[in-house]
């Protein structure tokens, strides 16, 4: 259930109330029975903690099995070999 903030116009008090949305906005003040006002809130903050919130830590087991050895081979293909077939060239020089 949503909670409100209100403003009492004439005395000033501010409180909170619990209500659904469907119903009426409160119109007096609990304290001293003045004009309230709804008050625009910035809302709740959210904060999202652990695992669950995003759409890779709910992979299949297959897939990760997968991208782990994606990423072994990437890792091995990326390091240089010392027989890589490459052919030095021999410069001539005049002596």
């Amino acid at each position: 259930m949503p909670t409100y903030d209100y403003k009492c116009k004439k005395c000033g008090y501010r409180f909170e109330q619990f209500q659904t949305i469907t119903d009426d906005p409160i119109e007096r003040c609990p304290k001293c029975e003045g004009e309230v006002e709804r008050l625009i809130s910035g809302g709740a903050g959210l904060l999202f903690k652990g695992n669950g919130f995003y759409i890779t830590d709910y992979r299949s087991e297959s897939y990760k099995k997968a991208e782990r050895a994606d990423k072994s081979t990437a890792t091995v293909s990326s390091t240089p070999s010392k027989s890589s077939g490459g052919s030095k060239k021999k410069i001539a020089t005049d002596k």
